[in-house]
């Protein structure tokens, strides 16, 4: 079993100072943490692979230079036998299945950010499309999320959307 951290959208320090302590507490429980993009500070970037037994991790948008040069556009990680991929941003949500499907052809699963809207969807294709939402700013939704699951015999199961408390 290979347990997960999917997070995205930290948007550290402008949105918040530091990473809520639930999620920090989770980091030593992953195996793997995923990272959809938005860092915005390298600070984060150091933390993560500081206290990550491994980390997968893209920049977005508002990352600049430092993130870009230590970070790739895209990932793919193959775990237990299930394919991963982590981008930052896929489009607007109508048509965003087939679209990530046709992009994205050689994968199970993608990770991704950018609307701070927790996503959960499954292509025809059989592609997961999986956003955790973000853990610093929720923008419009109630609460500021993150991701858990786990990888058994190339299954993912176990997912829970968390959702934090107000800051």
């Amino acid at each position: 079993m290979v347990r997960l951290l999917l997070m995205s959208d930290t948007h550290l320090p402008k949105r918040a100072r530091e990473l809520p302590e639930r999620l920090l507490a989770e980091l030593p429980r992953a195996d793997v943490v995923f990272h959809a993009g938005d860092w915005v500070d390298t600070a984060t970037l150091d933390l993560l692979e500081s206290r990550s037994r491994r980390l997968v991790g893209v920049y977005g948008n508002n990352d600049g230079p430092e993130l870009r040069a230590r970070l790739p556009e895209s990932a793919h990680v193959e775990l237990d036998g299930l394919r991963f991929g982590v981008v930052h941003e896929t489009g607007p949500a109508q048509g965003r299945e087939a679209r990530c499907a046709a992009r994205f052809p050689d994968l199970d699963v993608l990770v991704f950010g950018h609307s701070h809207i927790p996503w959960d969807t499954t292509a025809p294709s059989g592609l997961r499309l999986l956003n955790p939402g973000s853990p610093t700013d929720r923008r419009r939704q109630p609460h500021c999320t993150y991701l858990t699951a786990t990888v058994t015999d190339g299954t993912l199961k176990d997912l829970v959307l968390h959702r934090l408390p107000p800051r």
